[in-house]
């Protein structure tokens, strides 16, 4: 068995009532796949770096949520939220009839994963959050940022309506890489960028070697997820036994003190529960792949092993011939000895 191939995928769109949401299924597309889900601003291609070094018996669904990507946006005068973002699992689930899900996020997707874990945990065997768990908690400051999220929401509208009679401000490439990793605290080095920026931008029409943004701008102030501390917990709960691996940034704040309770949950109930850190920031998973698929990769092959009608048999069929021909040559070799012994 080998790896996955990033030039082996297949294009998809799910239907939704606003549009599509759109995706890229790699591998094995003849069983139930990973979907993989990215972080806020984010697209599939965050998982660019990571999917090559997973086993290629399993497929990996890579989606990008709601007003990301390729997939379209909400309608005008419409705003985006955590919860909404949730229902894309179970549209997804319901495209492919799909009784269970295993669920890989990071950031947004992370939190969107244990969302919904907590919601429908019947419906989930398996969790792999990258550096995150639970969204922001409840305080005064998370008021604050949702009263300026509303605000810059309007803003956007109107910015919006403005695009729509003019192009977008456009920028070179190197510009492109530069905003971009600035917009990630440099989470996301400006090598990098190229993974995240083939899904979010396009060519100028007035300007050669020139690209603007795509993704909706009022993704940025989406509404957070409510969630108090004795809400989180319960949600820890009921997750109960259900395989999840947690690996975080070791130079990340997305795990800190806010989490604690929530994951010492999770470790004292659950004999599947799996905390890692590995060295690295906020897109881990992107810039240092190699360390998270140290960690991924024996716990797919643990609770998504290969089915059995995808074993090869070639070795074990070769193995076979050849001891039942070592075996027929010490019979005969036996028979032989017998009958030179009764000469």
């Amino acid at each position: 068995m080998g790896t996955l191939s990033l030039s082996d995928y297949e294009d998809v769109r799910i239907w939704a009532p606003w549009g599509h949401i759109a995706g890229r299924w790699y591998g094995n597309r003849s069983e139930r796949p990973i979907l993989a889900i990215h972080g806020w601003l984010d697209n599939l291609g965050t998982f660019d770096r990571l999917l090559p070094l997973l086993p290629d018996y399993l497929g990996v669904l890579c989606i990008d949520l709601v007003g990301h990507g390729c997939s379209a946006r909400l309608p005008r005068g419409m705003h985006y939220s955590a919860d909404d973002w949730v229902l894309a699992i179970a549209r997804v689930m319901k495209e492919y009839k799909w009784p269970k899900v295993s669920l890989m996020g990071h950031s947004l997707g992370g939190v969107l994963s244990f969302i919904y874990t907590s919601l429908l945990p019947h419906k989930v065997d398996l969790v792999i959050s990258l550096d995150i768990l639970l969204p922001p908690l409840d305080s005064a400051e998370g008021l604050s940022i949702m009263a300026y999220f509303m605000d810059k929401h309007l803003v956007e509208e109107e910015r919006a309506d403005e695009v729509s009679m003019h192009e977008p401000p456009s920028y070179t490439l190197n510009q492109l890489r530069s905003v971009l990793s600035k917009g990630t605290n440099n989470s996301v080095p400006p090598e990098f960028a190229q993974h995240l920026l083939h899904r979010s931008v396009e060519k100028s029409e007035l300007y050669p070697n020139k690209f603007y943004f795509t993704r909706d701008g009022r993704t940025k102030f989406y509404t957070l997820y409510p969630l108090n501390p004795g809400l989180a917990a319960e949600m820890a709960r009921r997750i109960k036994d259900i395989p999840y691996l947690i690996i975080k940034g070791t130079d990340s704040p997305f795990l800190n003190s806010e989490s604690a309770e929530a994951i010492s949950i999770l470790k004292s109930q659950n004999p599947h529960f799996e905390y890692h850190e590995v060295r690295g920031a906020h897109h881990v998973h992107l810039t240092s792949p190699e360390l998270c698929a140290q960690y991924i990769v024996p716990f797919l092959r643990h609770y998504r092993p290969p089915s059995v009608a995808s074993w090869s048999l070639a070795s074990e069929d070769a193995s076979l011939s050849t001891q039942e021909h070592r075996l027929a040559q010490e019979s005969f070799f036996v028979r032989n000895q017998k009958r030179q012994n009764k000469l």
